[in-house]
């Protein structure tokens, strides 16, 4: 009965062939390998007993091996049916055109097609005995080479050192050759010939003929099929080298770069071109800088060798290659942009983009882009990296120990102070929203707190110190108000209420009395179903501050005298105590 469904299946198929837009169809997922050899069997496997199979490099470095394409409802009907006879796995899915790059099966394809018609029905069977029969599986047809052996051998002969090493390369990459790469044909080399005219059904003769060093090769570049590589010489900038056109476009000049942004092949894709004058100390400010930038993420290696740099950052979505080199007076160089989880075709254009790099005559013109926008947060038309979250600290001690708000350094992969020191948590306490910093560096900060242990009197004026604006300000800026309470809304003891209208920036900052000594910290505005008059603040007590610092080792200066000094005296201790805190993704 199976079998009758089987038949009735392909005949559908095969009506509606004639009706397939590209845009419209869709195709049955049945495998993946992590090979090009291993896809290419089992895509043989199973084209001795199904008809539309056909394969495709995907994301990740992965091939995929499908059936079709069909419209949607031919493809779950495919889907159902192959599944039923257990003909396919039974976690085959459907998938789209845009899930796949270049196409490797059926050999000498390129790019999503429409697969020819399939084969008539079979007469189905009569009786239930010749239903169990098992299949006997199609035998595929030996492909006639161009070559005869003796011919393929003196083609080979004339190949120099370096062609047979790029052969074996190419032998390598395909998943048949793992020993050294020589340009000695030794027995390894003849067996992985041999094995790769076996997986693309030609005799195992190995000795590649003219034709298969050729299709071997085509397999090897399929992987930049659709990216448009071309030989692009800037003159303005006085380079030249491969780019994939159809994944980035020139945008505009910012010196010292040449901007290439998505074009739309490649999601994410983005190539700099890097060319301006200068000696050492400019490219090692130019290395310095590139850190700085959010393409180059933090994660990745790094490596600044005398007239020369590289740096690699790994993000979550994308991950960028950047080297530059000094000759004679110029720096030139480039970034590639690229997306995570291609990393296959990440590797091939990045190794012709540096490959084909070449130094032309002249350098980017240190004017060019100049009356463009102009930001803080901008260098040469490149976005400098952001913190995930910024909040203020103060220190405590002689050693730039530093209390900050728990929220400040929660889920951070680096955190900074006054955003070039870096910092380890020594302590926290997430109940009381307290953390302790550590400086990674030795500090010697200009003022630290001294804390109040006498009881203020309510009303009485009262400042913070805080970075309100993120770090945007170079100097914190005090933010005066009044004690408004010595209690919670709930009573809560260990709580100081303000009135002072406070600035998230300005969570973690110490909150000074008249005479500049410290009552507490400035915590953060909570989220909640009643929202607080924006005059309505809190601080955690002075007291909880001190014994974590006590349980933690530090022991702060503390005094029990209420004094008053001028507001300038003030400004200057503040300015000398507080610090910016950032966390980094």
């Amino acid at each position: 009965m199976l079998r009758l469904v089987t038949a009735a299946l392909i005949f559908v198929v095969m009506a509606t062939k004639s009706l397939f837009a590209q845009e419209d169809t869709v195709w049955v997922q049945i495998e993946a390998q992590p090979t090009l050899n291993q896809a290419l069997e089992r895509a043989r496997d199973y084209a001795a007993n199904l008809p539309d199979v056909g394969g495709f490099a995907v994301r990740g470095g992965w091939y995929a091996i499908v059936l079709g394409p069909y419209l949607r409802d031919d493809a779950e009907q495919v889907l159902r049916v192959y599944r039923a006879e257990r003909r396919i796995p039974r976690d085959s899915f459907i998938a789209y055109s845009s899930n796949f790059d270049a196409q490797f099966y059926p050999v000498g394809t390129a790019g999503v097609t429409v697969p020819a018609t399939p084969p008539a029905p079979t007469t189905p069977p009569t009786d239930n005995t010749a239903e169990t029969q098992p299949e006997q599986a199609a035998q595929p047809e030996i492909r006639q080479p161009d070559e005869t052996v003796a011919q393929a051998r003196r083609s080979e002969a004339a190949l120099n050192r370096d062609e047979k090493k790029d052969l074996q390369r190419l032998l390598q990459w395909a998943g048949f050759y793992n020993s050294a790469i020589d340009g000695a044909f030794g027995r390894g080399t003849r067996a992985s010939m041999a094995a790769w005219q076996e997986a693309n059904g030609y005799e195992p003769t190995g000795v590649l003929t003219t034709g298969q060093r050729t299709e071997l090769l085509a397999q090897y570049n399929a992987i930049l099929d659709g990216l448009d590589m071309q030989l692009l010489t800037e003159d303005r900038m006085g380079i030249q080298m491969q780019l994939p056109l159809s994944a980035v476009k020139f945008t505009k000049y910012e010196a010292p770069f040449a901007h290439f942004d998505t074009a739309g092949a490649v999601d994410r894709a983005r190539v700099l071109m890097i060319s301006q004058t200068g000696d050492r100390n400019t490219l090692y400010g130019l290395y310095d800088i590139m850190q700085t930038l959010e393409i180059v993420p933090l994660k990745g290696a790094r490596k600044l060798d005398g007239d020369s740099f590289m740096l690699t950052g790994e993000g979550r979505d994308f991950i960028s290659h950047t080297q530059a080199s000094l000759q004679d007076g110029e720096i030139k160089g480039f970034t590639l942009i690229w997306p995570t989880g291609d990393e296959e075709r990440r590797t091939r254009v990045l190794g012709e983009m540096q490959a084909s790099f070449a130094r032309t005559q002249g350098v980017l013109d240190p004017a060019a882009g100049s009356n463009l926008e102009q930001r803080v947060d901008l260098v040469s038309g490149l976005d400098v990296r952001q913190p995930k979250l910024t909040r203020s600290g103060f220190y405590v001690d002689g050693k730039g120990t530093v209390v900050t708000t728990a929220d400040a350094v929660a889920s951070c992969s680096r955190i900074t102070l006054d955003a070039d020191t870096q910092a380890t948590v020594l302590g926290s306490d997430a109940a009381l929203g307290l953390a302790v910093l550590t400086p990674e560096t030795a500090l010697a900060p200009a003022n630290v707190a001294r804390f109040q242990t006498a009881v203020p009197r309510l009303n009485s004026e009262i400042a913070v110190s805080g970075f309100s604006f993120g770090g945007v300000l170079d100097t914190p800026t005090l933010t005066y108000g009044t004690l408004a309470d010595l209690r919670g809304l709930q009573g809560e003891q260990n709580l100081d209420r303000l009135a002072l209208a406070a600035m998230p920036g300005d969570a973690g900052g110490p909150v000074f009395d008249t005479g500049g000594d410290v009552l507490g910290m400035l915590l953060p505005r909570q989220d909640s179903a009643q929202k607080l008059p924006e005059d309505v603040s809190f601080a955690r007590d002075g007291a909880d501050i001190q014994a974590l610092l006590a349980s933690l080792g530090v022991s702060p200066a503390q005094t029990g005298q209420i004094t008053a000094i001028d507001p300038e005296d003030l400004t200057i201790a503040a300015t000398g105590m507080t610090v910016l805190v950032s966390c980094w993704e």
